[in-house]
């Protein structure tokens, strides 16, 4: 996949139909999504459960564009290479979730996948500085992880400034997760971010047998941001 900084739309699938899940990929594929983000979480390093490497083997087949999958779980390197085997195209482990997030990073590399860090809330943006040389993306938490359909924590647009001064001219793509729709997308862009997870911002309104809305949602999300720049 070359690298560029064009404005990119990834639906996370949490929000999608859990009885259905081959048909929502497709279907937010169709309607524009440019990639596909599995939230994946252990119960233990964020309050919730969901999606092992199975699961997200299961997906993989459907998914035309792009997966990354976003692993909030801890500890996190023994479970790299099931994801990674599973079809993940990048993985992204939080700083957070072990005492050794460059080692994380190399592991990710290692199985020739596309590596990302990510940040809660609670934590700096220099916690990622000396790890930018090993990561693909950096992945902005802009609510605390574990479920969907939360209130966006503003001082994330500074997070993000903060973070593309760091990337300088490196090619690593800046990630928003929480809370984003058409009203915050605008300023996260304008900061520097270039990839937008969205959930119930995405799917409101639309199902496998009516996706339009999500086409709608996708369309409404990505002019704002493009409108910003």
């Amino acid at each position: 996949m070359s690298f560029d900084r064009s404005i990119k739309i990834a639906p996370s699938i949490l929000s999608a139909d859990f009885a259905d899940f081959g048909r929502e990929i497709q279907a937010i594929e169709a309607q524009g999504a440019d990639w596909v983000h599995v939230d994946v979480m252990d119960g233990h390093f964020v309050p919730n459960l969901t999606f092992g490497p199975p699961a997200v083997a299961a997906f993989r087949p459907h998914v035309k564009t792009f997966m990354d999958v976003h692993l909030m779980i801890a500890p996190v390197d023994p479970y790299i290479e099931a994801y990674a085997e599973a079809g993940a195209d990048m993985i992204v482990a939080h700083v957070e979730a072990g005492p050794h997030p460059h080692r994380t990073l190399q592991a990710i590399r290692a199985t020739g996948r596309k590596a990302g860090i990510a940040l809660n809330p609670g934590t700096p943006a220099s916690a990622v500085e000396y790890l930018l040389d090993l990561a693909d993306m950096v992945l902005v938490m802009s609510v605390n992880p574990g479920f969907g359909g939360q209130k966006f924590i503003a001082s994330s647009v500074q997070k993000v400034a903060q973070i593309r001064q760091m990337i300088g001219d490196r090619e690593i793509h800046i990630q928003v997760d929480g809370g984003v729709d058409p009203n915050t997308v605008g300023a996260l862009a304008a900061a520097g971010a270039d990839c937008f997870v969205a959930g119930s911002a995405v799917f409101r309104g639309g199902s496998v047998e009516n996706p339009a809305p999500y086409g709608e949602n996708i369309r409404a999300i990505r002019a704002a941001a493009e409108a910003a720049l």
